[in-house]
């Protein structure tokens, strides 16, 4: 199994709690990953194709709100057992690299110099 780039990773959790539109994915992903994210309307695009594509989410629904087209999507069984399954490996990659950080050293805020 593949890591998910960090921009499906935040679409896809994202996509957890329910459907969205793509302005409401770009924006809930920013302020969800604390800002480390900003996915650009290409990016965004593009990582929704190849997400539905590989059967990770589905598009559902779209509506005119103000003259312009909002496309829905949704996370479907197959990406929230994905979604899942990276939540774990990332929780086991924190808990090794965790065992191996000298002791006293800082955990929380920490910058790389």
């Amino acid at each position: 199994m593949t890591a998910l780039t960090p921009s499906s990773f935040w679409i896809l959790t994202v996509l957890a709690s329910g459907r969205r539109h793509g302005y409401e994915i770009m924006r809930e992903a920013t302020e969800a990953s604390e800002g480390s994210v900003s996915l650009k309307v290409a990016t965004l695009y593009a990582a929704l194709e190849r997400l539905e594509r590989d059967g990770l989410l589905i598009a559902d629904g779209e509506e005119v709100v103000a003259g312009r087209n909002r496309r829905y999507y949704r996370l479907t069984d197959a990406g929230a057992t994905r979604l899942a399954q990276e939540v774990e490996l990332l929780e086991r990659s924190a808990k090794a690299a965790r065992k191996r950080l000298p002791s006293g050293a800082v955990t929380k805020g920490a910058a790389w110099a």
